[in-house]
C-alpha cells in the first residue's frame, strides 16, 4: 500500500468536533473555531478585588514591605514582614504560613572554628562551654511544602528570612 500524498490529504475535508466537515484550505487558524461571544469560564473580572479584600483581612490593616515566597516552589510564606535596614535581601516577621521550625537543630551566632595565627585549628581545650553558649541561638526554618531552608527562628519568637523571593505587597 502506498502512503497518502500530502496533496491528497489537503484536498480531503477534516472532521470537525460537531460533525461538520471543514475544508482545511478554508480554515485560516484555530481561532476560527473559537466562539468569542461566550466569556471563558476561567476568567473572573472581580477576582483581583476579592484577593485584595482577603489579603487585607489577613494583615488586619497592617502594611508590609513584601510578600515572601519560597525560592524553590513559590509557596507563600509570609504576608506581613519588615525589610532589614542594612541587609536589603533579609526580612523579619512574627506571623508566617507554610513554614516549619526545626526545633531539633540549633544554630548559634558567631559559632565558628577558630584558627591561630599559623592557620591551624585552635586547641579545643582553649574554648570553654561558656564561650560556646554565648551568642543567640536560632532554629532553622524550612518551607513546609518542599523543605527548602528559608530562614531562622530566634529566641524572641521572630522569624528571620534570608532565602526567599520578595514581591511587592
Amino acid at each position: 500500500m502506498e502512503p497518502e500524498k500530502p496533496e491528497a490529504a489537503a484536498k480531503q475535508p477534516m472532521q470537525a468536533e460537531a460533525g461538520d466537515r471543514v475544508d482545511p484550505r478554508e480554515l485560516v487558524s484555530s481561532d476560527d473555531e473559537i466562539d468569542y461571544s461566550v466569556e471563558p469560564e476561567f476568567y473572573d473580572p472581580d477576582l483581583d478585588d476579592v484577593d485584595e479584600r482577603w489579603i487585607n483581612r489577613q494583615r488586619k490593616g497592617r502594611t508590609s514591605d513584601a510578600v515572601l515566597s519560597c525560592p524553590a516552589c513559590f509557596t507563600t510564606l509570609c504576608l506581613d514582614c519588615q525589610r532589614h535596614e542594612k541587609y536589603v535581601n533579609q526580612y523579619r516577621a512574627m506571623f508566617v504560613r507554610n513554614c516549619k521550625v526545626r526545633a531539633d537543630q540549633i544554630l548559634r551566632e558567631g559559632k565558628s572554628k577558630r584558627k591561630n595565627h599559623k592557620g591551624k585549628a585552635a586547641d579545643p581545650s582553649s574554648t570553654t562551654p561558656e564561650a560556646e553558649s554565648k551568642g543567640q541561638a536560632y532554629h532553622p526554618v524550612c518551607c513546609e511544602v518542599c523543605s527548602t531552608e528559608v530562614g531562622v527562628f530566634d529566641e524572641d519568637e521572630v522569624y528571620h528570612f534570608f532565602n526567599v523571593i520578595p514581591s511587592n505587597s
